[in-house]
């Protein structure tokens, strides 16, 4: 760092000494993420090298434009980053895609796709029900997606928590979509993405695949591939792929491409993170590293692994299971709600997010389930058996929320697993 940013022209003073309140900030979550068992399905801890570049003297660099193609001078180091993410993450999926890796995050990404699919305000888009583990760009009715589509919203089946891809394409016929959303925010069982272009074409509809949360299963071989089928194909770079927060567009078609190309900047964004894009060129050179596949086998056992254990324990499993890396606990089979669930966990150590589940009949804000995920866990080095571990804690302080010997005895194994395996 230049002595120019130092009042007193000597060394560079660190966080704590030029700003105390954030230094403690940092250290603090620094801290809980230490000694808190992360099973947020979103979330994951990524690597040195990534924060390293993440924090790196790129996010000093404006580059409006595309490599080779900037609107602003000195971007020659900046172009090699951007050029190494799109080819590495043309090759973790082992696709000739086109592909634009500078959206800020899956919802910018899932906006420019809107408009480079060729749709007008009032035009119709079909999408997965946010109730039913869709996400709000599927056309959540705050959403611009909502706000400036006609929805319709497809779900899952009550006594399967599945989709039924027959009453899906009926739908789809007539509802006459433009567009078709494949994916989910929160969907524990195997996508048939063949299924959904063949309906698609049936309609003459645009599919979009959404395949933020399985995007790691995807690269590794463990989930069915959108590409081939897709014309356009979205993701964000952390949850399950490890990296830096940020979204990643593929297109089928150079003039897809072309309309995605302009619609991200100067549609709706200006200058790219190059510090972010160069981050995601690191997550994606080691995920396309053999220990990545290994790591996510590991994700996807470990959450069918506590799948099983909750049912074993008593509690209702949504869809009765996953095929991915996470899966609903319905807590009120147990007259519990996601709420009490979330507060009660977080203080024990374990964090977790309410969720509605399919045909839920509380409240938002209370919800009747949980989402549970296994990606920062294993992260972190935990396999099938400290999964399972972690189902029977949790089971343990649910079915014993009014007994602090025992909330306490469940905060000390929590504890005890974060020891074992520490992080940073």
């Amino acid at each position: 760092m230049s002595q120019a940013l130092s009042s007193n022209h000597t060394a560079p003073k660190a966080l704590s000494d030029i700003d105390p309140e954030i230094a403690a900030v940092v250290d603090d979550e620094l801290k809980r993420q230490q000694n808190t068992i992360e099973l947020i399905a979103s979330e994951n801890i990524v690597s040195t090298a990534v924060m390293e570049a993440q924090g790196s003297v790129l996010t000093n660099k404006y580059a409006e434009g595309y490599p080779n193609r900037r609107y602003y001078g000195g971007c020659e180091h900046v172009d090699v980053a951007e050029e190494l993410a799109k080819k590495r993450a043309q090759a973790l999926f082992d696709t000739k895609y086109y592909v634009n890796v500078q959206a800020h995050s899956g919802s910018q990404a899932n906006m420019a796709a809107y408009l480079a699919a060729g749709l007008e305000k009032g035009d119709r888009v079909l999408g997965m029900s946010l109730d039913h583990g869709g996400h709000l760009t599927h056309g959540f009715k705050l959403n611009f997606s909502g706000r400036d589509y006609e929805i319709g919203s497809y779900g899952v089946e009550k006594d399967t928590g599945a989709i039924d891809y027959d009453k899906l394409e009926a739908q789809a016929v007539e509802f006459k979509p433009k567009m078709i959303i494949a994916g989910a925010s929160n969907y524990s069982r195997t996508i048939d993405f063949e299924r959904f272009a063949a309906i698609a074409e049936k309609v003459g509809a645009v599919l979009m695949v959404d395949m933020a949360h399985i995007a790691g299963l995807v690269a590794c071989g463990l989930h069915s591939s959108p590409f081939g089928h897709a014309d356009i194909v979205t993701t964000t770079t952390h949850k399950t792929l490890r990296g830096p927060r940020g979204g990643m567009i593929f297109s089928k078609t150079l003039d897809i491409q072309k309309r995605i190309n302009s619609r991200v900047f100067p549609g709706i964004q200006g200058g790219p993170l190059m510090h972010v894009i160069a981050a995601k060129a690191v997550a994606f050179g080691e995920a396309l590293k053999p220990e990545f596949k290994e790591y996510m086998s590991r994700v996807k056992d470990s959450a069918n692994a506590m799948a099983e254990t909750f049912k074993e324990e008593g509690w209702a499993v949504v869809s009765d299971g996953t095929d991915n890396h996470l899966f609903s606990l319905n807590v009120m089979s147990q007259g519990v709600t996601g709420k009490a669930a979330e507060e009660l966990l977080d203080t024990v150590g374990i964090t977790v997010n309410k969720n509605l589940i399919p045909f839920d009949e509380q409240p938002a804000q209370e919800a009747s389930g949980i989402r549970v995920g296994t990606p920062a866990i294993c992260s972190r080095g935990f396999g099938v058996e400290e999964a399972k571990q972690v189902a029977l804690l949790i089971s343990k302080a649910l079915k014993n929320k009014d007994d602090q010997a025992v909330l306490d005895e469940v905060k000390a194994g929590t504890q005890a697993l974060c020891d074992q395996f520490p992080i940073y």
